[in-house]
C-alpha cells in the first residue's frame, strides 16, 4: 500500500499542485487513490460546513470516492498557522488524534495514497507536536515539493536535513515554479534555471519525479491533469 506524505519547502510551494497531478496520474494508469488534508487553515463558509480549496481539489482525484470529512478532518478558517487557527477556535489539534484517523485510512490499501501537509515540514500542531510528527509515526516516506523561487536551493537542503533527523525517507522531490520572477525565457535564465536544478539534485538524495512549470490559470482538476504531464509516479520500495 503505497502512501506518501507530501511536504513542502515553504508555504505556496505547490504542494497541492502536485499532489493532485499525482493523483490524476495514478488514476489515468487505472489506479485506486485517496487524498488527504489532516489539517487545513484558510477555508470558506459554506452550507456544508468549512470547505478548503486544497482539501476539495484532493477530494475531486480519490476513487473511489470519498466524503470531504474523510479528506479534513480539521478545517479553520483564518489563512493562518493551524495551530494559531485552531486556537481562535478554541481547539486543539493533537497528533495522536490524528493518528487515529489516518490509520484506518491507510488500511483501505488504495494504490497510491498521498497525505498532505501544511505549509513546510516544521508546522507546529500545537505548542509540543509539529504535522510532521504523523509521517514520523506512521513510518511515511515523504515527497518534497520544491517552490523554485530565489532562496530555494537553501530551503530545500535545510527540509531535507531535518526530514533525515526525523527519520522518514525522502522518497522524492518535484520542482514548481511558482514565481512569476523567477527564471524568465531569456537564455542566462535558462541556464541558471538548469544550474539549479542541477545544484538540487546533487543536494536531494531522492529521485526527481518531475519538475512543473508554469500553467495557463485554469480549474483545479485541469491544473492538476495539466501538472500530470510533467510528473512520475514514486517507486513503490
Amino acid at each position: 500500500m503505497p502512501a506518501y506524505f507530501v511536504t513542502g519547502t515553504d508555504t505556496d510551494a505547490g504542494k497541492t499542485l502536485v499532489a493532485s497531478g499525482l493523483l490524476a496520474l495514478a488514476r489515468r494508469r487505472g489506479l485506486t487513490t485517496l487524498g488527504l488534508k489532516p489539517v487545513a487553515s484558510g477555508s470558506e463558509t459554506t452550507p456544508g460546513g468549512l470547505r478548503n480549496s486544497d482539501a476539495l481539489a484532493l477530494q475531486a482525484h480519490c476513487y473511489p470516492e470519498v466524503n470531504y470529512a474523510t479528506v479534513n478532518p480539521h478545517a479553520f478558517a483564518p489563512a493562518i498557522a493551524p495551530h494559531l487557527a485552531a486556537r481562535r477556535t478554541g481547539a486543539e489539534i493533537r497528533l495522536a488524534d490524528l493518528h487515529d484517523w489516518l490509520s484506518p485510512l491507510l488500511a483501505l490499501e488504495r494504490d497510491l495514497t498521498l497525505v498532505e501537509g501544511a505549509g513546510g515540514w516544521r508546522v507546529p500542531l500545537n505548542d509540543r507536536e509539529d504535522l510532521a510528527g504523523l509521517a514520523v509515526a506512521l513510518s511515511l516516506p515523504v515527497i518534497l515539493v520544491v517552490g523554485l523561487r530565489l532562496g530555494s536551493i537553501s530551503h530545500a537542503r535545510l527540509t531535507r536535513e531535518a526530514i533525515a533527523t526525523d527519520g522518514p525517507r525522502l522518497a522524492g522531490w518535484v520542482g514548481t515554479l511558482v514565481d512569476p520572477g523567477f527564471c524568465c525565457d531569456a537564455a542566462a535564465d535558462e541556464a541558471l534555471y538548469r544550474d539549479n536544478l542541477a545544484t538540487l539534485a546533487h543536494h536531494l538524495p531522492a529521485p526527481c519525479l518531475g519538475v512543473i512549470p508554469r500553467l495557463s490559470a485554469g480549474t483545479p482538476r485541469a491544473m492538476a491533469e495539466a501538472a500530470a504531464e510533467h510528473l512520475e509516479l514514486p517507486d513503490a520500495d
